[in-house]
This record gives C-alpha cells, sequence and structure tokens, in this order.
C-alpha cells in the first residue's frame, strides 16, 4: 500500500460534455433543459443532457421518445460529433501540458499520472486547479476532476461533487468515504453481479471489504477478488498512455485580447523556456517547430519549420519562433486571443537524426510562410540548459529567471 500511495492519480470527467459544447455555443441555451439527440429518429436515444434536463429524469441512453414525455420543454440538439472532437482534441492538449501518461477513456474523460511532475507543477490538488483553470479559461466549459493515488479511487472521487467537482481521496478517507458508498459504485459491479452481492447481504462498499473473499469466490466467481481489493482501496493497475507523446506544447489565452508583438514575442519566450524544460526532462529532442496564432474571435493559423537537426535548447527554438511569428505580418488591428508553440517529431535526444531538407507544414488555408534562419546550436548553451535545469529542480522553477520575463511578470 506505501508504494501505491505514492502514486498520485487524476481522473477528469467534463461535465455534461456535448450539452455543455452547446450552451457555450448558443448563449439562448444557458441555463435550460439541453438534450442531445436525433429528435427527428424513430428509435433514437439521448446521448447527454444537461443537468437542467437531469432534473425532469432525463438521462443518456434514454430513448429520445421518453425524454420527450418527462421534458417536453426540452432543447434538441443534433450532435455535432466533428464539433465535440475538435474540442476534446483541445482539452486533451490542456491535459498533455502536465503529464504525458494520459489515458483518455472517451472524447470527454481521462485518466492522468502526475507522480512524477509534483516538482514541477505543485501536488496533484494543485495541478487539477491548474488544469480545471485551463479549460475553463480557453474552453469556457467545467470539469470535475478526482484526486487519489489509484485510479479506481481517482475515478469514484470525480463524480462525488459534479458539476465543477475538485474532490481528493486519501488513504484516511477510504473508510469514512468510499465505505459508506453502495457496492453498485464497485469498478466492474453491474446489475446482475449486484444483485447477487446483496443475496449475501452486502449493500455497500464497506460491506464487501469486510466481506470472507472465498465465500464471495462461490457466488460470483474470480470477480470477487477483484472488488475485495477495490473495496480496500487497492487497485494497482497504471495509467497506460494510449501511445507515446508526438509533441510537447504550451499555448496561452489571453485574458484580454493582444494587439503588442513585443508582448507576443515574451509570451513566446516563457511558453518556449517551458517546452524546451520539459523536452530535456523527456529525454527528447524535437525536429518540427509549430506556432499557433488565434485571432479574435476564434480564427486559428498555424505556421511551421522544421530543423535540420533536432534541439531541445531555447535558443534555436524562439529564434525560430519568433521569426514565424514575423512572417506573420501583425499589424496594431490584429488583435490575438490566444498565442502558443508546439514541438513535434521528436527523437530521443542524442540520436543524431537529421532533415535532409526544410519543410513546412501548415494548416488547409494558410499561406506559406519563409522558413526562418536558425542559429548553430552552441555546446555552451547545452551546458547552460543542464546547469538551469539542476538549479530549477533544486530550488524551484523561479531561481534563475530571465531578465525580459521578470518585467513581464511586474507589469
Amino acid at each position: 500500500m506505501e508504494q501505491e500511495a505514492s502514486r498520485t492519480i487524476l481522473h477528469l470527467d467534463m461535465d455534461a460534455f456535448f450539452a455543455s459544447v452547446e450552451q457555450r455555443d448558443h448563449p439562448e441555451f444557458r441555463g435550460k433543459p439541453v438534450i442531445i439527440a436525433h429528435p427527428a429518429a424513430v428509435r433514437g436515444v439521448v446521448s447527454t443532457c444537461s443537468y437542467e434536463a437531469r432534473r425532469f429524469g432525463v438521462h443518456s441512453a434514454m430513448p429520445t421518445a421518453q425524454a420527450k414525455r418527462l421534458c417536453p420543454h426540452g432543447i434538441f440538439v443534433e450532435p455535432d460529433h466533428r464539433k465535440y472532437s475538435q474540442v476534446s482534441r483541445e482539452m486533451m492538449a490542456i491535459l498533455a501540458r502536465y503529464t504525458p501518461l494520459i489515458e483518455p477513456l472517451s472524447v470527454d474523460e481521462a485518466f492522468l499520472d502526475v507522480t512524477a511532475c509534483r516538482k514541477l507543477f505543485g501536488d496533484g490538488i494543485t495541478i487539477a486547479r491548474r488544469i480545471k483553470e485551463d479549460i475553463r479559461r480557453e474552453l469556457n466549459l467545467t470539469a470535475s476532476v478526482g484526486i487519489a493515488y489509484n485510479k479506481f479511487l481517482a475515478k469514484l472521487a470525480s463524480d462525488l461533487e459534479k458539476p465543477d467537482g475538485l474532490c481528493p481521496i486519501t488513504p484516511q478517507d477510504v473508510e469514512t468515504r468510499v465505505h459508506p458508498l453502495p457496492i453498485s459504485r464497485l469498478w466492474g459491479v453491474g446489475q446482475k453481479s449486484a444483485e447477487q452481492l446483496k443475496r449475501l447481504g452486502l449493500h455497500t462498499i464497506g460491506d464487501v471489504a469486510r466481506m470472507d473473499v472465498v465465500r464471495m469466490r462461490t457466488y460470483i466467481g474470480s470477480l470477487a477478488d477483484h472488488i475485495y481489493w477495490l473495496a480496500n482501496g487497492k487497485d494497482e493497475r497504471p495509467v497506460q498512455a494510449e501511445r507515446e507523446a508526438k509533441s510537447v506544447g504550451q499555448e496561452t489565452t489571453f485574458a484580454t485580447d493582444v494587439r503588442d508583438v513585443g508582448f507576443l514575442e515574451t509570451t513566446l519566450l516563457a511558453q518556449v523556456e517551458k517546452v524546451a524544460r520539459r523536452l530535456r526532462k523527456a529525454g527528447v529532442e524535437g525536429r518540427t517547430l509549430t506556432l499557433k496564432l488565434r485571432y479574435a474571435p476564434w480564427r486559428t493559423i498555424t505556421r511551421s519549420h522544421t530543423f535540420p537537426r533536432a534541439t531541445d535548447l531555447e535558443t534555436p527554438l524562439y529564434q525560430a519562433v519568433k521569426e514565424l511569428l514575423a512572417k506573420c505580418g501583425l499589424s496594431r488591428e490584429d488583435a490575438i486571443r490566444l498565442i502558443g508553440v508546439q514541438v513535434g517529431n521528436l527523437v530521443p535526444k542524442g540520436s543524431g537524426v537529421e532533415v535532409e531538407e526544410q519543410v513546412q507544414q501548415l494548416s488547409l488555408f494558410d499561406q506559406p510562410a519563409a522558413a526562418p534562419k536558425v542559429m548553430e546550436i552552441d555546446p555552451r548553451q547545452q551546458e547552460l540548459s543542464r546547469v538551469v535545469d539542476s538549479l530549477k529542480d533544486k530550488f524551484g522553477e523561479k531561481i534563475v529567471t530571465r531578465a525580459r520575463l521578470v518585467k513581464r511578470e511586474e507589469e
């Protein structure tokens, strides 16, 4: 249990995801019962619904006809899965800022193992708050997050204080917060197995935790061992990333639109420092750098550059992204809502992989931008980065800060 308790696992679940996206995009829907379904389909079912609709008894997988009877004044909206998938990608990109160990469960929920990131971002509760705030600020949506030392308890916690919840569960909380819950909350207990357990006199998770596991096996077979350990707060399953991280990035959404190119450059410098540090901590280098700009209100463009050799250093990354920004030709009339930098085409550090020619990867509607000139990598920069990383690991992120960034913080 000691080794398991040393882990920090988050489970994030977006609140009424599809319905919340529609309420965000249609202000006239806010505060009203919104039901995502195919209203014209004879045998259609509800995909999801807002919390206002749930008060009338509407829920996911309910036949649309029944939902109409329960909530005749509800707003029925055809699902737009392309839009939901795009918002999901933006949400997952926010999660990836904090850890590469992300296990998506669906478009609107995921596990995160942030154990190795606590020195960089703070404890689990701090990281959860930062993620929730990023989602609120950048996507105008809310999420509920559970924090625990294993997957089962983290997922359980995320559902205890919905919507917009933040709920930690510690080893000391298992008996007081988990054991009183009904057995249906145990992962793997369905309606049939719940009925069998109730015939044994087991109604709560605490009942299962105190039950003789050998006796339970005679009723529900091998499931008995699984739920017995869960009921006692034990779950050693790791967070399994869907695939290796393909990129490392950082984005900033401004509270007010920005027209100052100098301020944008300084923001990029801060982002590049964070990205480069994360690359080095992960032991990888990147060959392709991408600048992302979102003009007010929602038009987004990207500009990319591929280096002759992969790098994890701030200087070449910043020089490249600054020149890409210059090629965008921003004027005082251009209002920028979001700016970001991403490094992709990752390779193990020191692999020496080179690219024969420079390639630009643009979004479908982007205009080509000339490739920026990139400084040669100086061994002294590599040594300096190692020293700075060591200082930050030992004394914290703010022990060494560029003068330009200090000035920005003071402003």
